[in-house]
């Protein structure tokens, strides 16, 4: 095996344990807001938030996930008030899922709540490194691109 290939498996191992953490504090945030909505429609619910109105299937297509799942949570987050259907203003036959102000209110308070999770896991760290570690992830996540 080479020192590289070593490296990555590093880096993977690493990256799944932070993946895993990551996830476990999102579960247990959601179920602190709303026990009713499903832990991967907030994954919806941010990515609407992020970057506007998009229609179920471009959200599907998005998540890599099957167009009656991603139908499901819409449902369930339209129920909660925390989106909406509206027309599309290209395609008047098109419907696009908005987010509501509830739903924004919502998106803010969860990435609060996890970036004071953050922010006390790296309380000890230097500035400089933390911000080294931003702009290192935002590299590697520009370098990988969903197949």
């Amino acid at each position: 095996m080479t020192d590289r290939q070593h490296v990555n498996e590093r880096l993977e191992s690493e990256l799944g344990l932070l993946w895993r953490r990551v996830r476990r504090l999102s579960i247990d945030l959601a179920r602190q807001v709303d026990a009713g909505i499903e832990i991967s429609s907030y994954g919806l619910l941010g990515a609407l938030a992020d970057g506007g109105d998009l229609r179920a299937g471009d959200l599907a297509d998005r998540f890599g996930l099957d167009k009656s799942t991603v139908s499901r949570q819409i449902t369930q987050l339209e129920t909660h008030g925390l989106i909406q259907r509206v027309h599309d203003p290209m395609d008047r036959r098109s419907r696009l899922i908005h987010v509501t102000g509830e739903g924004l209110a919502l998106v803010r308070e969860l990435r609060a709540a996890r970036g004071r999770w953050l922010g006390d896991a790296l309380a000890d760290w230097p500035d400089s490194d933390v911000d080294t570690l931003v702009v290192l992830l935002a590299r590697l996540n520009a370098s990988i691109t969903p197949e």
